[in-house]
C-alpha cells in the first residue's frame, strides 16, 4: 500500500544557514540505508522534507528496519500520496485510508492539514473542519479529541497531497560524517561497542582499534570483535579495524612493573598506540566505553593517570552510565549475544588480583621508566605489523 516514505528530523531544522549540508548528509546515508534492501528507491528532498519514493517491489518490514538504522531520522512515516482532483476526490482517498490503516473505525482523532501550496482552495483549518465532518459521517464510532487523540491524520498539500497517521520512532542524533572522525578502542565486551554507536549517534564517523594477544586470547576473541564490528557498522557505516599484537608489550610490562599497576600502564600504552594511529587516520579525538567505578580502571584516579598520556581528547559517552542501562543500549543494536561470547581479550586475561584503584602518576611513570629499553621499538613494531580489516554488514 505504501509506495513513499516522509522522514523527519529534528535537531537539523536549527541549523540555520548550514542546514541543507545535514539534509545532503541524511540524504545520502538513507540512500546507503537503502543500498542493504531489496528493491530500487529514490531518495530526494524538497521544501524541508526528506522524502523516500518506492519504484519498485519491495519488502515494507525490512525496509523500514534499515531505515530505523540511519542517524538523524526522529521519524519514519509511511504515507499515501495523491493527485490533486478535488476535495472529493481527497475525501474519497482519506476514507479508504483509514479502511486500510485503521480499520477499527472506534479511535478518537483530529486531522492536522498543512498547505504548503497556497493556491489550494481551502485553508489548513477549513480542510481540519471539513474532512472531521467527513469522516465521522463515514466512521460513526469514531470521535474527535484535539487534545490527545488515539490517531492523528496528517493532509500535506504540496505538488502532490500526502496522507500519514503513522510516525515510527528513528533512532535521533545526528548524520554520520557531520562532526569529524574518531577512533574507538574496541574490545569484545558489552560497553565499547556500545560507546561507539553512542558517540557515532552525534554524527562522528568511527574508526576502530582492538588489543589482540596471541597465544593468550585466541582468533576466536579477534572473530569476535570483527563481528562486533560489523553489528555496530549497521548504524555506523563501514568500520576501518586495526588489529594490534600486543603481545610482546603485555609481557614485557608484566616483567617490568609492578603488577598492581598493570592494568593501567598497559592502558596507557593503549592510549598512545591508539592515539598514534588516529593521528595517521585524520582522526581527532579517541573513543572509549569506560564508566565512573566500573572496574578498578575506571576509577576517577585511573581514568586520569589514563588520560595524561594523551593529546587528542578523549570521549567517553558511557561515563555517567551504570551497567544496565549499557546492557540495555546493547541488546537495542543487537550487540549484546556476541559481546558475552565466552573468548576473553587481553585486559582480562593480564588483569592483576589486587589492581589498584587510586594509582599515583608519579609512581606509574617512575615504573615506567624501567620499559625505557625496549618499549619504544615493540611499539613502533606494534603499529607496523597491524592488520586492517574493513568491516561492514
Amino acid at each position: 500500500m505504501f509506495k513513499s516514505f516522509l522522514i523527519k528530523y529534528a535537531e537539523i531544522g536549527v541549523k540555520g544557514k548550514n542546514r541543507y549540508l545535514f539534509e545532503d548528509a541524511l540524504v545520502r546515508q538513507i540512500r546507503i540505508a537503502l543500498k542493504r534492501c531489496e528493491g530500487e528507491f529514490k531518495v530526494h528532498k524538497t521544501q524541508g522534507r526528506i522524502y523516500i519514493e518506492v519504484l519498485s517491489e519491495y519488502d515494507y518490514e525490512d525496509t523500514v528496519e534499515q531505515i530505523k538504522t540511519v542517524f538523524g531520522i526522529v521519524g519514519i512515516c509511511p504515507v499515501v500520496h495523491v493527485e490533486d482532483e478535488g476535495f472529493e476526490k481527497l475525501c474519497e482517498e482519506v476514507i479508504a485510508y483509514i479502511k486500510k490503516v485503521h480499520p477499527e473505525g472506534n479511535q478518537t482523532f483530529k486531522v492536522l492539514a498543512r498547505r504548503a501550496r497556497k493556491n489550494y482552495p481551502l485553508e489548513s483549518m477549513e480542510i481540519n473542519r471539513e474532512l472531521g465532518g467527513v469522516i465521522l459521517n463515514a466512521f460513526p464510532n469514531m470521535k474527535v479529541d484535539v487534545h490527545d487523540p488515539q490517531i492523528v491524520l496528517h493532509i500535506e498539500i504540496r505538488e502532490k497531497i500526502y496522507i500519514y497517521s503513522k510516525v515510527i520512532p528513528g533512532p535521533g542524533g545526528m548524520p554520520i560524517g557531520t562532526a569529524g572522525n574518531a577512533m574507538l578502542l574496541l574490545s569484545g565486551g558489552i560497553d565499547s561497542p556500545v560507546a561507539g554507536y553512542m558517540i557515532a549517534k552525534r554524527g562522528v564517523q568511527i574508526d576502530a582499534v582492538y588489543f589482540h594477544a596471541p597465544p593468550y586470547t585466541s582468533e576466536r576473541a579477534k572473530e569476535k570483535v570483527v563481528d562486533l564490528a560489523k553489528l555496530v557498522s549497521v548504524y555506523t557505516g563501514p568500520i576501518r579495524l586495526n588489529i594490534i599484537n600486543f603481545t610482546d608489550i603485555q609481557l614485557y610490562i608484566y616483567e617490568q612493573c609492578p603488577h598492581e599497576e598493570l592494568t593501567i600502564i598497559m592502558r596507557r600504552y593503549m592510549m598512545k598506540i591508539a592515539e598514534r594511529i588516529a593521528i595517521e587516520s585524520d582522526c581527532i579525538g579517541l573513543i572509549t566505553g569506560e564508566s565512573i567505578a566500573q572496574v578498578a580502571s575506571q576509577t576517577l584516579h585511573s581514568l586520569m593517570a589514563t588520560n595524561e598520556v594523551c593529546t587528542l581528547p578523549v570521549y567517553r559517552p558511557l561515563i555517567g552510565f551504570d551497567k544496565q542501562e549499557i546492557v540495555e543500549i546493547s541488546h537495542k543494536i543487537n550487540t549484546y549475544e556476541t559481546s558475552i561470547l565466552p573468548f576473553e581479550d587481553c585486559c582480562t586475561i593480564f588483569v592483576a588480583k589486587h589492581p589498584v584503584t587510586k594509582p599515583s602518576l608519579k609512581m606509574i611513570k617512575l615504573h615506567e621508566k624501567d620499559l625505557e629499553e625496549k618499549i619504544d621499538d615493540l611499539v613502533e613494531t606494534a603499529i607496523s605489523t597491524r592488520e586492517i580489516l574493513l568491516c561492514k554488514k
